[in-house]
């Protein structure tokens, strides 16, 4: 188990933690971005309601870092229809009180976007795992 960051940390608030999201995306291979981002927006919330994490299969909203919403573009057929976009919550109370030292939070935000946007390639939890983003 990791130890909590403490509650004196300098922890990012909302808008600081949005800044290290765009950057995780802004870091995502150039030739994947209009496929991966196309018709994607990714929401960073505080943390997930009762009714996402249940969605997700999770109890505590305080252990659902991330969530995908939306059809994978593996799924995509010929005629795929775009509608409203799919969706990345990345929610950062959960994030923040997994890392134990403020200098881990950066990847751990990586970590997290890499993780939802596998999702978002058709990538399911056991694949997520072997290429370690989980």
């Amino acid at each position: 188990m990791i130890a909590p960051l403490q509650e004196d940390a300098n922890l990012p608030d909302l808008v600081e933690f949005q800044v290290l999201v765009e950057e995780a995306l802004e870091g995502f291979p150039q030739e994947f971005r209009k496929l991966v981002f196309d018709n994607l927006a990714v929401i960073v919330e505080d943390i997930a309601s009762p009714a996402d994490a249940a969605r997700a299969g999770i109890r505590n909203p305080m252990h659902l870092l991330g969530m995908y919403t939306g059809v994978p573009f593996t799924q995509w057929g010929r005629g795929h229809f775009t509608g409203p976009p799919d969706v990345i919550r990345i929610y950062r109370l959960p994030i923040l009180a997994e890392v134990s030292r403020p200098e881990d939070i950066r990847e751990k935000v990586r970590n997290v976007v890499l993780h939802e946007l596998g999702h978002r390639a058709g990538l399911d939890e056991e694949r997520l795992r072997e290429l370690g983003v989980y």
